[in-house]
């Protein structure tokens, strides 16, 4: 690993730290911020393959998903449909008629650049606004060694932050250990899509996540640890890689190597936030619908 991607993880990780613990409206701001970056690479590709896609458009309306996830969240499944109303009735006003083509990378655009991320908003502010239907914990409170001299603020930490924190290094977990196992031992492609990604790198990857995953559950003490923290490790390392064969698919159809170059050593923002696109979603589903029925 060179010097410069090294340093870019480290930069990239501790802004990505400052953001989930502050929470709130800052939380929000870096990820309008990830979403336009992200979205203005998204669309760079589909110019490369001769579409007109609603991109400014677009820009706006998915940083409205992201204000609405944080302010009522329970509208944004209100604001995507109508969003994509807009957009199509913009295109329809063109000078120059539209084709399926820009109509359908811009709604796509829409959905995998503002309606997935605004989950994370969810995931990280709205559960802090609501009680879950179970009893969560933190580390401090739940290993006895740490209970008598832990400072009182490690035993309410919101819970809308331990799940991200959870998220988030789940998927540093499966990138990492997918990257450094597949590099040393990889020998059997895993997909045309991506020539360099391996299977062994890939199942690494997945039972890093798994384990993080595990180990996470037990921390917050959720109802049957071990089968729900191995669930939910197991489903973030698949959508991780999921969201990084995706996006790879894109690229590999828009005939180019990174996505940007905006980071160094790394390529673009959507080059490293693939892996998170799909995995919000499913872990506050997972949280508000699936994990209650381990209570039972």
């Amino acid at each position: 690993m060179s010097w410069s991607r090294l340093l870019s993880a480290i930069v990239a990780i501790v802004v990505a730290l400052a953001a989930i613990v502050l929470g709130g409206w800052y939380f929000v701001a870096f990820f309008g911020a990830i979403v336009f970056l992200g979205e203005r690479e998204y669309f760079q590709l589909v110019h490369a393959k001769g579409i007109a896609p609603a991109a400014k458009t677009t820009y706006v309306l998915s940083q409205a998903l992201l204000l609405t996830a944080a302010i009522s969240p329970d509208l944004v499944g209100v604001v995507f449909p109508l969003a994509g109303g807009v957009i199509c009735a913009y295109l329809l006003f063109q000078p120059k008629l539209a084709s399926i083509a820009d109509i359908s990378t811009s709604i796509l655009g829409l959905f995998y650049g503002g309606l997935l991320p605004s989950y994370w908003v969810r995931l990280r502010v709205e559960l802090d606004r609501i009680p879950l239907p179970f009893k969560q914990t933190t580390l401090a409170s739940h290993v006895p060694i740490f209970e008598n001299w832990s400072p009182s603020w490690l035993h309410n930490i919101p819970q809308g932050l331990c799940l991200t924190l959870l998220a988030f290094s789940c998927i540093w977990a499966a990138d990492i250990g997918a990257y450094l196992f597949g590099k040393t031992f990889g020998r059997t492609r895993l997909s045309a899509i991506s020539p360099k990604k391996t299977v062994e790198g890939a199942v690494f990857g997945i039972a890093s996540s798994t384990a993080v995953g595990i180990f996470g559950a037990w921390c917050l003490s959720w109802p049957a640890w071990l089968v729900s923290g191995l669930t939910v490790g197991l489903a973030i390392g698949l959508t991780s890689l999921m969201g990084d064969l995706t996006e790879s698919m894109m690229k590999r159809d828009a005939g180019v190597k990174d996505s940007g170059q905006l980071i160094p050593g790394h390529g673009g923002i959507l080059d490293r936030t693939d892996s998170y696109v799909f995995t919000a979603p499913l872990v506050y589903y997972f949280v508000m619908l699936v994990l209650p029925l381990f209570v039972n």
